[in-house]
């Protein structure tokens, strides 16, 4: 088999495409591989199709594969057709994509490899720049979204990630039902979730059945403006629940060591997981030093009991059982003389509508937790972003479900 053959045929290459010559240039590790489009078979616009006369042609090259370790380059004079609609055009190729100086087949390589390791070790092992790798994941990004059809939602989660330090935040939307990113905004504003309800349809909104977030004023006042029955469906989530207690109970822990120390007493020193972790997942010495403070006459030993109290208040299936249980807790809370649990109790009476939305829907904000741990994994990998709008891709990137890979035109016919 002839080298033109062969790279005709590894390439895909087909009529009304031909390669005319390859080139070993052996000094530089490159192989060229040039290819021409029949000058007697019509062209058309890769946009409508239409039959159009040629305008002129203009040299473009592309990185393919490497041939045997050689940096493979393909090289063809693209013409331009004079389409009645679009003007001034270039044909479609059957080996890339508009814009791109890489092959599909390429790409696909860089996007597989981008999903396993980060920017600038890919660009490493691909021989190639930082910023032409990166130009492969935003559009590789670009085109997903382009492509993305959303389809029925039921189960939406709002929460927030850290962007930089000093309290730089990225508002996440996340599909709970699937486990994909739909949208990123700069910062938690109300604003910031304002622009994602202009993605869904009208009906989309009013199909939504249950929004997953934390008690932030900003997401829900957006909720309620932009969701039909917002009120129903905003839940909050059992996870920022048990957050806030724990650190209630914490607080009291710590407002009591003091004391006690003042005293002379350090007893509760060191036993901040003793009373926040879950008894069943203690350790066996963690345990034994629980089961030791537990009989002990301590402030937070109440707030513990309060805490666990709280934790069996999610099982109910009926709304109003489910209100009337948190009510007596509330009220029991509220008569505890502890200052930190008084304060939880008075945010969970404010917010109990959705907390009680979140028992009877049977929804967790726990898929979007573990999303946030994700992006912060990339994060880390990537050793941060200086950039927002690459961050957002590079959560898209690897969280958004997308169809990433390129499809490159379909050749012409002589048809």
């Amino acid at each position: 088999m002839q080298d033109k053959q062969l790279y005709a045929t590894i390439l895909g290459i087909q009529a009304p495409w031909h390669v005319t010559d390859v080139v070993l240039k052996a000094d530089h590790q490159e192989v060229e591989i040039h290819v021409r489009h029949d000058d007697d078979v019509p062209l058309r616009c890769p946009q409508c199709r239409a039959v159009g006369p040629r305008h002129d042609h203009r040299e473009r090259r592309w990185r393919h594969l490497d041939t045997c370790q050689y940096r493979t380059i393909l090289v063809a004079a693209v013409p331009r057709i004079e389409c009645p609609e679009h003007k001034v055009v270039q044909v479609g190729l059957p080996w890339a994509e508009p814009g791109s100086r890489f092959t599909a087949l390429m790409e696909r390589l860089i996007i597989d490899w981008l999903l396993e390791a980060n920017t600038a070790a890919v660009a490493r092992q691909m021989r190639l720049t930082w910023h032409e790798i990166d130009g492969v994941k935003q559009r590789a990004v670009r085109r997903g979204l382009a492509r993305r059809a959303l389809g029925e939602i039921r189960r939406l989660g709002v929460d927030e990630t850290a962007y930089q330090k000093r309290h730089e935040y990225v508002t996440v939307v996340s599909d709970l039902e699937r486990g994909c990113v739909l949208y990123v905004a700069d910062d938690r504003t109300h604003a910031s979730l304002d622009g994602f309800w202009p993605v869904l349809s009208a009906a989309q909104r009013d199909a939504l059945e249950a929004i997953a977030m934390d008690m932030a004023p900003a997401y829900i006042r957006s909720a309620r403006e932009h969701v039909p029955g917002a009120e129903r469906k905003i839940c909050f989530d059992r996870f920022h629940v048990a957050k806030m207690l724990n650190d209630a109970v914490n607080t009291v822990r710590k407002e009591e060591h003091r004391e006690l120390r003042a005293e002379g007493d350090s007893m509760l020193a060191g036993t901040k997981y003793v009373w926040t972790q879950n008894p069943e997942n203690m350790p066996a010495a963690r345990r034994a030093r629980f089961e030791e403070l537990r009989d002990e006459a301590l402030k937070v030993g109440r707030a513990w009991t309060l805490k666990e109290a709280a934790r069996g208040l999610w099982s109910y299936v009926s709304r109003a059982w489910a209100a009337k249980a948190w009510k007596h807790w509330i009220a029991w809370a509220l008569r505890s003389r502890l200052a930190p649990m008084r304060y939880v109790a008075k945010t969970i009476r404010d917010m109990l509508w959705g907390i009680v939305n979140a028992i009877v829907l049977r929804v967790t904000n726990a898929r979007a937790e573990s999303l946030n741990a994700r992006i912060q994994w990339i994060k880390k990998q990537a050793c941060g972003y200086r950039s927002r709008a690459r961050f957002k891709a590079a959560i898209f990137f690897h969280l958004g479900g997308l169809d990433l890979y390129p499809r490159p035109a379909l050749a012409h016919t002589k048809a």
